[in-house]
């Protein structure tokens, strides 16, 4: 086991989109728009986090589908670096296990299609800004760019 793998952070996530589903829906549980393609990970976000666009930490948790407001303690083998509408958004990448290689490439697949339909839909909707996958790094780097929430955060709570 090299240190990347003994050394992954255990979080706490919560679903906001489960694997399969066309809706994309934000922290707030509002729909953001309907896929034409459904999503191939749950997606959700880390509550005691805040990325740095100042919306709560991005999580996608690999594995079988979870219900929307599903609440897992999981650890986060890495990070996918997206850049929306030139903000960086990191999004940790969670599993029970280990992410093969495989695994990995298939995450970095779909965030560089990911950021092309999310340039798109941008454009569409009259919101200037670059899209990009900036690819892989490590959880732990991604959780140094981001910063815990406190009481202070004004964000929406979270409920589905």
């Amino acid at each position: 086991m090299n240190s990347e793998q003994s050394d992954a952070p255990e979080l706490n996530v919560v679903i906001e989109i489960p694997r399969g589903s066309f809706l994309k829906r934000g922290s707030t549980g509002q729909i953001d728009f309907v896929s034409p393609l459904p999503c191939p990970f749950n997606y959700g976000s880390v509550p005691s986090f805040l990325g740095l666009e100042g919306d709560l930490l991005d999580a996608v948790v690999l594995g079988p589908r979870l219900a929307t407001g599903t609440r897992i303690r999981i650890k986060a083998w890495g990070a996918v670096i997206l850049t929306d509408r030139g903000m960086s958004d990191d999004k940790l990448i969670c599993s029970d296990r280990p992410l093969s290689a495989s695994q990995r490439r298939t995450v970095l697949r779909f965030f560089h299609f990911y950021a092309k339909f999310k340039g798109l839909l941008n454009w569409w909707r009259g919101r200037p800004g670059l899209n990009a996958c900036g690819g892989w790094c490590r959880a732990d780097e991604a959780l140094t760019r981001a910063r815990p929430r406190d009481d202070s955060w004004q964000g929406p709570p979270i409920e589905f």
